[in-house]
């Protein structure tokens, strides 16, 4: 039997009259905010790629809605492992658009100093773990850590998020595997948006999708509408009272669309055509949100307005802040990895030194 996604938005911004939300109008409003924020973000992080300012940039445009509605329906104490394209994670969780483009441009003030390529953000103060290029890497630490949270009666999960190209890893199945048999707290997020890069869904695996591997090691599976914010907020929300309950994790497997290229460095005309892009312009889920917030008179024209505006001058500050920043200390470059500098790194950057002055 295929399994359905669970849907309660509608591409015209209806909401199913038999669904209660549980979510305020002000974090409904904030949400919608923050995916424009990503949304803009990103936009403006691909334009200045192309004119040679930064070196490699990387959207989620068409998958907002994956990331800040299941941020909004977590707390700050919950644990994210995210991919490359939950930035609107960190927006949610009130990380800002200037510390975003510092790390976008590895300046001296980006939180890791320029170690790791543009898009691979993270804080631990917003407890969100730095992204790792490598695919599925982050799958058994999201299960380790909450198998912790367990064995120290923390009443907090973490959230694991990827593509269903991991889902072609080992580390998949062995952290899914894990978290089962340990009954660990820990939501993996599945972002389904068709293609690992250039490859369709239907070249990865037989299966019916995501949802029916997590089946397959008796967990919780769920498959939902990732671009309908309720849906990803609802069904978020229940899969962390079923991980604190006792009752081992759950696997969401979140359908969407990828809108634009994996990354700069790809062109998607050469592997899918126009017509099917197309066709999920229409189930954007910043469109579906903000027709269901223009019905309920808590979001206008002019509102819309005013926010794109707001925004851009934001990004385009930030951007400008970030061209004036010094690069990170050359000591960065030998820090952070052990206790104490040994002697031979600490004779290579003296070596650096005399030629870098």
């Amino acid at each position: 039997m295929k399994i359905q996604a669970i849907n309660y938005l509608n591409p015209e911004g209806i909401l199913s009259p038999e669904f209660q939300p549980a979510i305020s109008d002000a974090d409904l409003i904030k949400g919608y905010m923050t995916m424009v924020v990503t949304r803009l973000v990103d936009e403006r992080m691909i334009t200045i790629q192309r004119q040679g300012i930064i070196s490699f940039a990387m959207s989620s445009l068409g998958e907002e809605a994956c990331s800040v509605a299941s941020a909004a329906a977590l707390d700050l104490q919950d644990w994210m492992y995210p991919q490359y394209r939950e930035s609107g994670v960190m927006f949610w969780r009130g990380f800002t658009i200037q510390q975003y483009v510092h790390q976008m441009f590895g300046d001296a003030f980006d939180l890791g100093l320029g170690r790791q390529m543009p898009n691979h953000f993270g804080s631990r103060a917003l407890n969100v773990v730095t992204v790792s290029s490598p695919i599925g890497t982050k799958i058994p630490h999201a299960a380790g850590a909450a198998y912790a949270m367990k064995i120290h009666g923390e009443k907090t999960i973490a959230i694991c998020y990827f593509g269903e190209g991991a889902t072609s890893e080992g580390d998949f199945h062995a952290g899914v595997n894990f978290a089962a048999v340990r009954k660990a707290p820990v939501i993996f997020f599945c972002r389904n948006n068709g293609y690992a890069i250039s490859t369709p869904c239907f070249r990865q695996f037989a299966s019916d999708g995501i949802a029916s591997k997590g089946e397959g090691y008796g967990i919780l599976s769920l498959r939902i509408d990732g671009n309908d914010f309720f849906a990803v907020h609802d069904v978020v929300r229940r899969a962390k009272s079923h991980c604190l309950e006792g009752k081992g994790p759950v696997l969401i497997e979140a359908m969407t669309y990828r809108m634009g290229a994996h990354s700069t460095s790809d062109d998607p005309s050469l592997y899918r055509q126009e017509e099917e892009s197309i066709k999920w312009e229409a189930k954007c889920p910043i469109i579906r949100l903000r027709k269901h917030l223009n019905s309920k008179g808590l979001w206008s024209d002019e509102m819309e307005k005013e926010l794109i505006a707001d925004i851009n001058e934001e990004i385009t500050e930030a951007i400008n802040t970030a061209k004036k920043s010094s690069p990170p200390p050359l000591i960065s470059l030998f820090e952070n990895v052990y206790f104490e500098i040994p002697q031979s790194l600490k004779e290579q950057y003296e070596d650096l030194q005399s030629w870098h002055s």
